[in-house]
């Protein structure tokens, strides 16, 4: 994966929340044409039988630094759909040297799509702004959506195809993007959403239709947004055009940070306890069964894979979500939002891919989860996705009773060996043959024990003495069990990475 750092792709959204405002939006009355789904798959399916084009940075962008954007503010009765009075408002980012290829919006009613040209009336700035001097042809850098009270973004897409929603709590962390080229082998490809096509679907709810494209592949992409008490919520589809053959196709792709926790205090620069937008990875099998891989910040870039034909959804976790395990009264990491992605149509065979590589700041996202379908991607065939993100505080429930794993820690012993601590929460009430099997790859179990914690009501400690063998790739999978019956989610730890 090219150490892309998602941050800076959307900083300009860090000075483009002080952009405060709400207020209807206004577009060319007199251009318009007719759109609907098929109209944007043929487009995209069009787009693909011809030379790609890359989208030229605005000249006048880079003139636009964090200074002159923080001087920006959007007008509060420019916001689009303000007159509905609910958490549909959308807001529009001007372009940066953060942002310098600009998308091209367009608003959709009574199956219609006009432009939203730019104009420079949607921001208050200072008289000599660089962003007044872009040019009423410039585009956009991106857009957010507004709560009904309008004090707060809860979606945002800005940068390559990348998008983010705050969740419950009102608070960033990981981002999805469309789709992930060649991630695992270094040469990664960042196709973007070129144009936007906005329609407002009723209290709370609206659908961007987005149009995909890039040297690799192009698409068409439809999701449909809401929002409620317990986050946000996407129905997702997609057809898929490749231009050319693709090694390592990723679909429903989500991409985090883990720098360090509980259990990897020796990489720690920084006073606070731990810091990462996520801690694990969570794959459903298709029989319902959990597997659990807790995130780590490798030595070198490393690649897991779960084979789970028709997996039933994966996605990465902030299970831990006590103030006091981070300490963070500005950013609150305790806050960030789970990521879940749930297929809408079996998958069929195929692995989730989870690419980590070294991290030394909280500024890089250094973790990215994602499907990889079996069958091969080739130019002329076409893809069709369709899929839901849940942006929350867990994973959706799940049919499945077993414990979850909630903390892993762990310590040196003597001689190389390496004690490793795991809990679960939602343990057996029943104690009784209750033990932790654990299948080690390249390392010697000395002993194990599992236990329920006292005083800690339904939650189960397990704890695993190992020596691992020297070099790259001891692991460890464990999972509590009463003889051959799984009484919590199957746990993949690496030891040595």
């Amino acid at each position: 994966m090219t150490h892309w750092n998602r941050r800076e792709v959307v900083a300009a959204s860090g000075a483009a929340l002080l952009m405060a405002g709400s207020a209807k939006g206004q577009h060319p009355a007199n251009i318009s044409e007719r759109f609907d789904w098929q109209t944007l798959v043929t487009r995209a399916k069009a787009l693909a039988r011809t030379p790609y084009r890359e989208v030229s940075p605005h000249p006048g962008a880079k003139a636009v630094n964090y200074d002159a954007l923080h001087k920006v503010q959007f007008r509060d009765e420019r916001t689009i759909w303000n007159d509905r009075n609910d958490s549909t408002g959308v807001r529009l980012f001007p372009l940066s040297q953060f942002s310098n290829q600009p998308v091209f919006l367009h608003l959709v009613e009574n199956g219609r799509a006009s432009p939203l040209a730019y104009d420079t009336a949607f921001f208050d700035m200072p008289a000599d702004s660089p962003v007044r001097a872009l040019g009423p042809d410039a585009g956009f850098a991106g857009f957010r959506v507004m709560t009904k009270a309008r004090d707060a973004d809860w979606l945002v897409f800005m940068g390559a195809s990348y998008f983010r929603a705050s969740g419950a709590r009102k608070q960033y962390g990981l981002s999805a993007r469309a789709i992930t080229i060649d991630t695992s082998s270094g040469k990664e490809e960042f196709p973007r959403f070129t144009h936007f096509w906005l329609q407002h679907d009723g209290p709370d709810a609206l659908t961007v239709y987005a149009l995909l494209d890039g040297p690799g592949i192009t698409g068409a992409y439809r999701l449909r947004n809401s929002i409620d008490a317990k986050g946000v919520h996407q129905d997702i589809d997609a057809a898929l055009f490749p231009r050319r053959a693709i090694a390592e196709l990723g679909t429903m792709p989500m991409t985090s940070m883990f720098w360090y926790d509980q259990a990897h205090r020796k990489l720690a620069t920084d006073w606070r306890p731990e810091i990462h937008d996520s801690d694990t990875l969570l794959v459903r099998s298709a029989n319902g069964e959990g597997q659990a891989r807790p995130l780590i910040n490798p030595e070198a870039p490393h690649i897991s894979s779960f084979t789970e034909p028709n997996a039933r959804g994966f996605g990465l976790l902030q299970r831990d979500r006590d103030f006091d395990h981070y300490q963070d009264d500005g950013v609150f990491y305790e806050r960030r939002p789970t990521l879940f992605a749930t297929p809408r149509q079996p998958l069929g065979k195929g692995v989730v891919r989870l690419y980590e590589f070294p991290t030394d700041s909280e500024y890089t996202d250094n973790v990215a989860a994602y499907w990889v379908p079996a069958t091969s991607v080739t130019p002329g065939k076409r893809m069709d996705l369709s899929y839901r993100l849940d942006w929350q505080d867990d994973a959706p429930p799940s049919a499945s009773t077993l414990s979850t794993l909630t903390n892993v820690f762990r310590g040196a012993l003597e001689g190389g060996g390496i004690r490793l601590v795991l809990d679960f929460s939602g343990g057996p009430a029943d104690k009784a043959g209750v033990e932790i099997q654990a299948e080690p790859t390249r390392a010697r179990i000395i002993k194990t024990a599992a236990y329920p914690i006292l005083g800690q009501p339904g939650r189960w400690r397990a704890v695993l003495d190992l020596v691992p063998e020297a070099g790259l790739g001891a692991e460890i999978r464990a999972q509590l069990r009463r003889g051959d019956t799984p009484l919590s989610e199957m746990v993949h730890y690496p030891l040595n990475a």
